[in-house]
């Protein structure tokens, strides 16, 4: 027996039972130990909020139910193998599978998740999977000035990566001056978005507001580019084409995950990368909350509605 967590109309969800399968010979049962919310994205489905149009663009890997409602979301799962091939019984492992206690998925759906790494800060590997994708798409060159405007998981991710990058001024640009800790954590530059620095060679939009990717073109040098990494969901955006966009020759362009973004990688190989980077204690900073499985369906609402950046959920045993 396992319990699922399902959004079953706009702002409400509830916990459901269901029996797991018996897991064949290629497959791992796994209890889950920890699960994270991705704030943006979980926000527009618990909202109810997914555009017609990109409902088969955004399954998440083992959703069940279809958009709107109801359905079972969610893609940061960590867990231990229970049952499966003997090389991961007993491993931890993060899976892109939502928040459930326990789950059978083939085992070349799990990754295993290193000593060094804690298993409650690999909930984190779907978040820093996408800020590898984003910064193979950037290309960012030793020397780059390069601000991330949107101070959210995924911005700060970039910019946590970003910093490990030998020459390249960062500033990490966001509305909330809070924000200015966990800059701080990564050892990068924050700014209030009137008082970022501009002349930039490029500028990774995560802030998910027309706003902001307004302000990402005012920040460019002429010939920079904006790496647009938000996700708008049903909202229409306006974006300032006029003025001196042409005459300065900038360049917007979308980075997004479901399309690994380097030629030589594939998906497995993006995900032990960005499994390697979570070794490092700085991205406890993007932990900013945590509550227990059973509280999922009373909390969830306040929960995607907040300023946090990353909550935890934790299950029975830990």
């Amino acid at each position: 027996m396992a319990e699922a967590f399902w959004v079953h109309s706009p702002g409400k969800g509830e916990l459901r039972s269901l029996d797991l399968p018996t897991p064949g010979p290629d497959e791992v049962l796994v209890r889950t130990r920890y699960s994270a919310i991705s704030k943006g994205t979980e926000h527009l489905v618990f909202h109810g909020r997914v555009p017609a149009s990109q409902y088969a663009r955004m399954r998440a890997p083992f959703q069940e139910g279809e958009f709107p409602f109801p359905v079972k979301y969610g893609y940061l799962n960590v867990g231990r193998v229970e049952r499966g091939p003997d090389e991961l019984r007993g491993r931890t492992v993060f899976c892109l599978y939502p928040h459930q206690s326990a789950y059978v998925v083939p085992a070349s759906a799990v990754t295993p998740i290193p000593d060094e790494v804690p298993a409650n800060r690999a909930v984190l590997a779907g978040t820093v999977e996408t800020a590898v994708n984003a910064l193979w798409d950037a290309r960012p060159l030793l020397g780059d000035r390069v601000a991330v405007v949107g101070a959210g998981m995924v911005g700060c991710c970039v910019a946590a990566l970003l910093a490990g990058i030998p020459g390249v001024r960062v500033q990490l640009v966001d509305t909330n001056p809070e924000r200015e800790a966990v800059a701080a954590a990564f050892g990068v530059e924050f700014a209030l978005p009137g008082q970022a620095r501009g002349n930039c060679d490029r500028v990774v939009h995560a802030s998910a507001s027309a706003e902001g990717l307004a302000r990402c073109l005012e920040l460019l040098a002429p010939h920079g580019e904006v790496l647009e990494l938000s996700w708008y969901g049903d909202r229409p955006v306006t974006v300032p084409l006029g003025e001196d966009f042409h005459s300065r020759r900038l360049t917007v362009r979308a980075s997004q995950v479901g399309t690994v973004a380097h030629p030589r990688r594939d998906f497995a190989q993006r995900m032990a990368l960005a499994v390697e980077f979570l070794a490092s204690p700085v991205f406890d900073a993007l932990i900013t909350g945590e509550s227990a499985f059973a509280e999922l369906p009373e909390k969830m609402p306040e929960i995607v509605d907040s300023t946090r950046l990353c909550h935890r959920i934790s299950y029975p045993g830990e």
